[in-house]
């Protein structure tokens, strides 16, 4: 019996090298979305995972081809590079294009962004949001205009957060870009 089991981790151990090896243009040949999928998973894991990223900020990514475009708005330069660097890591990625806009430093935009928070995270109905490791309701502010950027359950939920926004002093106009989950 065990001369059997040793023949048998020999072949296991050998079975790779036995095997046909792939050419970089096989490799080339996969479907890029399928090695796509994959990036693009990375790329929000690491992306989600930054410590400065939050409820103010809005990061997004298109993955094409292993070359990944990063876009959306943040308060501190240091997101916009350590979001360049996070993804510049991830295998398979190629060339990374970072259109990352900074907000301007605006104490009046600060002032909105903390009263919108309030407004809406503290709504009974929306509270449950606030609990996430990252909220899923992004405010963004530029020059006191307003855009509400995620996820939520619900078209209500859309809705009443647009209405917490538009009723807030101070902002000039709100643009209510909240997906529902499912569309």
């Amino acid at each position: 019996m065990r001369p059997v089991l040793v023949a048998i981790g020999v072949l296991a151990l050998l079975a790779p090298a036995l095997l046909p090896q792939k050419s970089e243009t096989d490799r080339a040949a996969v479907p890029a979305t399928a090695g796509d999928s994959r990036v693009a998973k990375e790329v929000r894991h690491e992306l989600v995972m930054l410590p400065y990223y939050g409820v103010f900020d809005n990061l997004e990514f298109k993955v094409e081809g292993g070359v990944v475009t990063l876009s959306g708005e943040v308060r501190e330069p240091v997101l916009r590079r350590d979001a360049e660097n996070a993804v510049k890591r991830i295998e398979g990625v190629t060339k990374i294009d970072n259109q990352i806009k900074v907000l301007p430093n605006s104490p009046m935009d600060d002032q909105l962004r903390r009263a919108a928070y309030r407004a809406i995270y503290n709504d009974p109905s929306l509270s449950r949001y606030a609990f996430e490791a990252v909220p899923p309701i992004h405010i963004i502010v530029e020059n006191g205009h307003l855009t509400l950027v995620g996820v939520v359950a619900t078209g209500a939920d859309k809705t009443l957060a647009g209405i917490r926004a538009k009723t807030l002093p101070g902002v000039f106009s709100v643009d209510n870009q909240l997906q529902t989950e499912g569309k």
